[in-house]
This record gives C-alpha cells, structure tokens and sequence, in this order.
C-alpha cells in the first residue's frame, strides 16, 4: 500500500526498502490487485519479471494497478482509505498437457494461442472449476472456445 499511496497522493514512485524481506529479494512474476469494499477495483502483473527484485516488481505492478488498468478509472487520492491490496508473487508458469493437473483453488492457470495469453491467478471467488479457469481466461485474451490452447499452470504466495 505504501507505493500505491506515495504515487496517488503525491506522485512519486518510492525507492524499494534497502533491507527488503527475504522473500522480496529473488526475481519473479508479480500481481498486485486492489480492491475497494472487496469489488476489485484494479489489478496488474507481470508473468515474468521485468525489475530486479520482487520488491520492486511489486512497487511497479502497485503504480500500474492504481493508475493502468484499463478497465478501471485511476484511482484518486480520496479512495485511498477505502482501498485494500493482495501481491500475488508468482512461481515460474509450467506447461500442461493434461487438464486433471490443474486444480482452480491451488494453481493460476496461462492460455496460451499465437500471440494472445490469457492468465488468471488462483483461488478467486466463484472460479470453482477447472473449466471456469481456463473460459475466463481465454476470454481475458480474447482467445476463441474453438481455438486451441497450450495451457501453463503456477502456483503464488499471496501477501495481504
């Protein structure tokens, strides 16, 4: 929450904390979602890392959750009490040429057709079936029932 506020409220873009926690020294993929009275209200990451360490993943994914998510107005200063952050910090995706190896509550799921990915992170509220996982995000892509998919699964540690 620290970088989501630092850059809403004042625009700036916080350095990462110089003795990070183990945890956030390695590299690795990020997502960072933010809610707003438990209705997402923006969430952004990166499947493979682009910063140095997770701790600066997670500064970059936070900034662009608050203010690049398409789908989503930026948020405003005002908001900032009403609002609650997850890091998912993501294993590296492996592929999966059998669907009884995913499982929605225990792995995030990548669809892969030419140049459209799809992902979607696991144990998400009424994602309940393999099935679910995998519909949801083809259409993230815009990846077509008919279309075949490679399928990639991973695993997060989630940080509230």
């Amino acid at each position: 929450m620290e970088a989501l506020r630092a850059y809403v409220a004042e625009g700036k873009t916080i350095d990462p904390p110089s003795d990070p926690p183990p945890e956030f020294v390695d590299r690795a993929g990020v997502f960072v979602c933010i809610k707003k009275f438990g209705e997402l209200r923006g969430c952004v990451g990166t499947i493979e890392p682009t910063q140095p360490t997770i701790a600066e993943e997670i500064i970059q994914n936070s900034v662009s959750a608050a203010v690049r998510d398409f789908r989503f107005l930026p948020v405003e200063a005002e908001e900032l009490d009403c609002l609650t952050c997850s890091v998912d910090v993501l294993t590296s995706p492996e592929i999966v040429n059998d669907v009884s190896l995913l499982h929605p509550k225990r792995y995030g799921v990548i669809v892969e057709s030419g140049m459209r990915r799809g992902l979607l992170l696991p144990d998400l509220d009424g994602v309940d079936t393999v099935e679910d996982q995998i519909d949801i995000a083809r259409k993230k892509a815009m990846i077509s029932p008919d279309d075949p998919v490679k399928l990639y699964r991973f695993e997060v540690k989630r940080f509230y």
